[in-house]
């Protein structure tokens, strides 16, 4: 995930001050950092949406996780020093455990998020989600009423995600929305972006079209290039009106780490001289983080990379711990995934930018090519925007 608007208020400060600001300072774990987990804690759903990378279904599916091997999960992520959840599905809030993973996570101290279509959200729910202690709530919006009814295939989708952001934050809760780019949904980007001013929404989420799930299939129909970039540029600007204004929204964006190097480019044609520091925090960002920064566990206790690889699995909780499982470099992806630098090869082999992308998405590369180190066909720079060169026949 690219935090955006964390690298703009930089470079407004340095704007302001004529100085870039100092790196936080930060402290090595032995042993390396620990990811944040995405948890499926049930694959069961209300909705059946035309991008959901988990292909739920409003039914149980036989063999999820019981309570008490959820909380024994929990230990085991807690002792091995995983800072944050989130709890997602399917719908969350269809999981007879969620209440009870919850609470444990909270007596643990995990920073906990909740990931919810909203649609089942309520006065009373809006309630209870707020006194379990939720440190942020995200939302998927597809796009205005009729877009997003039709991506989520429920009429009347929209107003109750909506009602359910308002009254979230009628709590106290820090909300934000969701949004995945698509050819299907691309128009209705901009007016997203006024919705979430309007409301004073917290956080704004851009995900590019990842392909897993129902999102592969839909994959012929990912915007095109051209209009990615249209995208981020208005993305990029909206953060950086909310960071020279000195707002608290955030802006964040996933599934296509080429998105770091955009926004270098992006920052050097209007103020060249901040974009050495800025590339500095972006190497040390890193750009990808499947399976090293960020990790799935699944509704039937398999470990994964990260949610869009469930076709890869690692373990299973049942049998080893997650904190054993994270660890064994014995299967060849995450063996792969945890080199530096990783093992590319094509475009991104040749790429000067691999240290802020991290080679960006390899299941995009999979799913395409069927091999996980090939060039990510989702990267929409240009070769000489990159700085690769090409030898003279």
């Amino acid at each position: 995930m690219l935090r955006i608007s964390q690298y703009l208020r930089e470079v407004a400060q340095a704007e302001r001050t004529g100085r870039y600001p100092a790196a936080p300072a930060t402290r090595a774990r032995a042993g390396g950092p620990r990811p944040v987990v995405i948890w499926n804690l049930t694959r069961r759903c209300n909705l059946t949406c035309k991008h959901c990378y988990a292909l739920s279904a409003d039914h149980a599916y036989p063999g999820e996780l019981d309570e008490a091997q959820m909380l024994a999960v929990l230990d085991d992520l807690k002792a091995y020093g995983v800072p944050a959840l989130i709890l997602s599905g399917g719908e969350p809030l269809l999981s007879p455990h969620l209440w009870a993973v919850a609470r444990r996570a909270r007596e643990l101290g995990f920073h906990l998020g909740l990931s919810t279509n909203g649609t089942l959200i309520d006065a009373a729910m809006a309630d209870r989600i707020a006194s379990h202690g939720f440190d942020y709530v995200g939302i998927s919006l597809d796009g205005l009423r009729e877009t997003h009814d039709r991506f989520r295939r429920l009429e009347g989708a929209f107003d109750a995600s909506l009602a359910a952001l308002r009254m979230l934050q009628g709590r106290g809760l820090n909300v934000g929305m969701r949004y995945t780019l698509t050819a299907m949904n691309a128009q209705d980007f901009a007016p997203l972006l006024e919705l979430m001013r309007a409301e004073r929404i917290g956080k704004f989420y851009f995900s590019h079209l990842n392909y897993a799930g129902r999102g592969n299939i839909h994959r012929a129909r990912d915007a095109r290039f051209a209009a990615t970039r249209e995208a981020m540029d208005r993305l990029f600007q909206a953060a950086w009106s909310a960071a020279w204004n000195a707002e608290p929204a955030e802006y964040v964006s996933g599934n296509n780490d080429a998105d770091g190097v955009y926004l270098l480019r992006w920052v050097q044609a209007r103020w060249p001289e901040w974009a050495a520091p800025l590339r500095e925090r972006l190497v040390a960002w890193g750009g990808n983080a499947s399976g090293v920064g960020v990790a799935n566990i699944d509704n039937l206790g398999h470990v994964h990379p990260d949610t869009m690889w469930w076709h890869h699995d690692l373990g299973d909780v049942r049998e080893r711990p997650f904190s054993a499982i994270w660890e064994d470099r014995g299967d060849a992806l995450m063996d792969g995934l945890k080199r530096k630098p990783r093992p590319l090869q094509g475009r991104c082999a040749a790429c000067p930018q691999q240290a802020i992308c991290g080679g960006n998405t390899r299941v995009r590369a999979q799913q395409v090519t069927g091999n996980a180190w090939a060039e990510d066909p989702g990267c929409y720079l240009e070769d000489a925007e990159l700085g690769i060169e090409h030898e003279m026949a």
